[in-house]
């Protein structure tokens, strides 16, 4: 019986205590982990959003936006606006090795659309000095580039096989006809060098009354690719010049004509001789865009910059009153924030509703911790009953007691939520080489890029987040140590002394 009582104070004094901060630990990571990763997926989505419209977009009717450089003039002037770049977009079929695919092709000038968005920084082929830390071998295709490469693709531009000069190019998302391979140790494998090949881009223009004209089509050289790291830009998005497409979708600048002219009608001249009517040119049409990209200053929120925008666009529609054409007023453009765009707010509100749930729902699982704690610390409680006599009877006071129990509750906690915070930063750091690992032994694919939008899952764990989770884990430890301190408080000193 006495090799049991010690068993027992055993269990009590070391392997308990150990289960209490098992389960602060467990329920910590757990939290962490969860909020890391589904925050970070909400912030990828907000960051990789501005890749292709920056932070306010002037979208265009059907008829386009002209005299759009002077636009531009007027928003850079504004000191709310850091930069602007105006762009063409519209729906191609991209013919690609020897196959064909839907995609959306936007039309850029490279330098201001880069000053807009940072699109630069996605361009995939370019010098590296160094290869990466997984490449042993040095296989990456990039260290072979030369320096300077990618500016083909910043400009949009190739160097004609036959003559030499520079010629409109296009960009291709990394993912578009699944041409290439992406390896365990970050870099790309193509399944030809997409640099060197040429694709072939046609298009539906529109005329300004919303009837469809002559289908174009023009084969063009591939300058580079960008990958974003957002799976739907990735996989869809062509990038071309913007003076290319304009020219595609009878966009650019032309003559105007006289109303009412007739083409294919004969008439005879004066002496006799018969020819085609030829037109009689009463002005020029300026060339339109679809859209004018907005980027706002240092320290100016979306909501000024909205509002600077539009005001500076009323100032710019009146400033072409007299114009012919005008450009459209504002009620017939639509000035948003590149998160008030139609599917990423909704997208964005869900994303946001679904972290509040889990959170919701792990905190309510977490609670286990608190009723463990609480079991551990009032079995404990029971089997001090003598010492606290003791210390009442040395004049520790009822608060005192409490106090001893919270302080070790506290420990409990804090020791517990530091673990917790450790193995969740080393699992959310290393998440995709493990989910990568589960793949290989496995077979299962949990994070699939086409489902996520993503291809890598987010790996950050913010400060300000862990230090909210970790400071839940000693509060709930706290809490389970709190019933059972008001317990120990509560004990009368002599009933204590003559416990058995």
């Amino acid at each position: 019986m006495y090799q049991a009582l010690l068993t027992r104070r055993y269990l009590l004094s070391k392997v308990m205590p150990l289960l209490a901060i098992a389960a602060v630990m467990l329920c910590t990571a757990m939290v962490l982990i969860v909020w890391s990763v589904m925050a970070g997926f909400l912030t990828t989505l907000l960051d990789s959003g501005k890749t292709l419209m920056g932070d306010v977009e002037i979208e265009a009717s059907l008829n386009g936006l002209p005299y759009y450089e002077d636009l531009r003039d007027r928003l850079e002037a504004d000191p709310a606006i850091a930069a602007s770049s105006a762009t063409v977009k519209a729906q191609a079929l991209l013919g690609v090795l020897g196959g064909s695919m839907g995609v959306q092709v936007i039309g850029i000038d490279g330098p201001s659309y880069h000053a807009v968005t940072g699109f630069g920084e996605t361009l995939w082929w370019r010098h590296l000095d160094e290869p990466l830390r997984k490449d042993l071998n040095e296989e990456d295709l990039r260290l072979k580039i030369p320096e300077g490469f990618e500016e083909f693709g910043l400009h949009l531009t190739e160097v004609d096989r036959e003559t030499g000069a520079n010629v409109p190019a296009v960009v291709l998302g990394i993912n578009v006809a699944n041409a290439n391979f992406a390896t365990g140790g970050g870099w790309i494998v193509p399944f030809v060098f997409m640099p060197q090949e040429e694709v072939t881009l046609t298009v539906l223009p529109i005329s300004r009354n919303g009837a469809p004209i002559n289908v174009q089509a023009q084969r063009f050289p591939v300058a580079n690719e960008m990958r974003t790291r957002f799976y739907e830009v990735d996989a869809n998005f062509v990038l071309i010049r913007r003076d290319a497409l304009q020219e595609l979708l009878r966009m650019d600048e032309a003559q105007r004509i006289e109303d009412g002219f007739e083409f294919g009608v004969i008439e005879e001249s004066e002496h006799g001789e018969e020819s085609f009517s030829a037109p009689r040119v009463v002005g020029v049409d300026p060339a339109r865009v679809s859209s004018v990209l907005v980027r706002a200053a240092e320290g100016v929120s979306l909501g000024e910059l909205k509002e600077r925008v539009r005001q500076v666009y009323a100032e710019f529609v009146l400033a072409h009153d007299d114009a012919n054409p005008k450009p459209p007023d504002s009620s017939r453009i639509i000035i948003q924030t590149w998160d008030e765009r139609p599917g990423i707010r909704n997208f964005v509100q869900a994303v946001k509703k679904e972290t509040a749930l889990l959170l919701a729902l792990f905190a309510f699982i977490s609670l286990t911790a608190v009723f463990l704690v609480c079991a551990i610390f009032w079995s404990m409680v029971s089997e001090k009953t003598k010492d606290i006599g003791v210390l009442r009877a040395l004049g520790a006071s009822r608060l005192g007691v409490a106090w001893l129990f919270l302080r070790y509750g506290t420990a409990i906690g804090v020791v517990g939520s530091i673990l917790g915070g450790v193995i969740a930063v080393l699992i959310v750091r290393n998440i995709n080489p493990i989910h990568e690992w589960i793949g290989r032994a496995l077979g299962i694919v949990i994070w699939d890029p086409e489902m996520y939008l993503f291809a890598d899952i987010p790996n950050q764990v913010e400060p300000t987040k862990a230090a909210i989770v970790l400071g839940a884990g000693v509060l709930f430890s706290v809490l389970g140590a709190l019933l059972p301190a008001a317990r120990a408080a509560s004990l009368d000193p002599v009933r204590s002394l003559r416990f058995e």
